[in-house]
């Protein structure tokens, strides 16, 4: 059985974490290929909200077995604070695995992330502080720790001290504060070593003998195509390459293996943190997303800035990712807005785009041109079908489809697990449903 990848396909938030429940029941292995702590899934089970951080979406299904992949740099405390919330409220974590191959973020990786945005003032980057980007640039560098050196006291010490020689010269130097200790680091690390060690595995092994037992792998990315460090609005983005190609890296499967490239697209845009962003609102409907999408970051708390939905960025998502289905998030929060604008082309200086722009500067320089759609006041959080749709939902479902140039494949219409239309089979297999009718 092929393997199946969930990628956002904007700035994040788009609600992966709901799209990997809803196949959760239909899947057997759930990978985390890449991130951290740094990005948070919100999911909603039977009315019961669960706010993930580290682990995968699919530690909610209780027949998955949820995999944190080599690409992942691990917070061990935020780790296993976040197994026990789950523990305590009857979740079974007993089946997590994580690679042996996945990075530390260690105390002074969160200690430099802050520092260092402190520093750059105006010119920070918006990060959340946790550490990641640190850790990932020791991982580039060759000085990171990885979940096997916890195995091996003298290799970890001698890992940290190679680390913290270049670090302690930066934080007592430039940044005025006082040197990290060897021992200190050692320590706190070695005292995850037996928690940990009955989760920790080859999960390259783990996951390729499932797919040749026939058995579905999800893989569940992180943040975001345009927070991608190759792809994204660079340098507004994150440390890793939270695209279809970086689910490959950072899981240890085959790009040839995988057969459905799943993106998720919020009905509007959403986005946390510094960067550009063309269809952002600052009026009355800017609030009015925010308030009624409840778009506050699960990680950091921070609103989220919020504008009206980018056909171009989509597209050139769907390039990148090669996407073969969308699944459309949040159409409910746009119920009550009479005419909907959505974004089909950009302004750059008098020159018209249709695709995203080469440079960073034009995209930043960028004015929406919209084309408006009728809105519907109907409430259709209780729709299961497209034909329970009002008509000018519906219609609005197919102009994105059109400009996304790749089928809908499902309708996220409420919060909840439950609160979907299902219009194809997003996993491999025979059966798959009509394309959406006419309006």
């Amino acid at each position: 059985m092929p393997a199946v990848v969930i990628v956002g396909a904007q700035w994040g938030d788009e609600g992966k974490g709901k799209a990997t429940d809803l196949l959760g029941e239909s899947v057997d292995f759930v990978v985390k290929p890449n991130g951290g702590n740094n990005a948070g899934h919100t999911v909603v089970v039977k009315g019961e909200k669960f706010e993930l951080k580290l682990l995968p979406a699919g530690i909610l299904s209780p027949q998955v077995t949820p995999v944190i992949g080599n690409g992942v740099v691990v917070n061990l405390e935020a780790l296993f604070e976040e197994i026990e919330s789950l523990s305590s409220r009857g979740v079974d974590t007993g089946r997590l695995r994580i690679s042996a191959n996945a990075h530390i973020v260690a105390p002074y990786h969160q200690t430099l992330d802050k520092v260092t945005e402190r520093f750059l003032g105006s010119r920070a980057i918006g990060t959340t502080g946790r550490g990641i980007g640190p850790a990932y640039m020791d991982k580039a560098g060759r000085l990171g720790i990885r979940v096997q050196d916890l195995f091996d006291e003298s290799i970890l010490r001698q890992k940290v001290e190679g680390a913290l020689r270049q670090k302690n010269e930066l934080l007592v130097k430039l940044f005025n504060r006082r040197a990290v200790e060897v021992e200190e680091i050692t320590q706190g690390l070695l005292a995850y070593a037996e928690r940990l060690r009955p989760m920790v595995v080859d999960t390259t092994e783990l996951l390729n003998s499932a797919l040749d037992r026939g058995e579905v792998v999800l893989m569940e990315g992180g943040q975001a195509t345009y927070l991608d460090v190759d792809h994204g609005t660079y340098p507004f983005v994150t440390s890793s390459n939270p695209t279809a190609g970086g689910a490959c890296t950072g899981s240890g499967i085959g790009p040839t293996r995988i057969d459905r490239v799943i993106g998720i697209v919020k009905a509007y845009t959403t986005r946390v943190g510094a960067g550009p962003f063309p269809t952002e609102l600052f009026d009355q409907w800017g609030e009015f997303l925010q308030k009624t999408g409840g778009e506050v970051g699960v990680n950091t708390g921070r609103p989220r800035r919020c504008g009206w939905y980018d056909a171009p960025m989509i597209r050139h998502a769907g390039r990148i990712n090669g996407f073969t289905d969308i699944v459309l998030t949040k159409l409910d929060v746009l119920t009550g807005i009479e005419e909907i604008p959505l974004c089909v082309a950009y302004d750059v200086d008098g020159v018209i785009y249709h695709d995203m722009p080469m440079t960073q500067t034009e995209f930043h320089h960028a004015v929406p041109v919209y084309e408006t759609m009728p809105g519907w006041t109907e409430d259709i959080r209780s729709c299961r079908t497209l034909e329970d749709l009002p008509e000018n939902a519906r219609a609005y479902v197919q102009r994105l489809e059109e400009l996304a140039g790749c089928r809908i494949s499902a309708i996220g219409v409420g919060p909840d697990r439950e609160d979907t239309i299902a219009v194809h089979d997003l996993l491999p297999g025979p059966g798959e449903a009509r394309s959406l009718p006419a309006a």
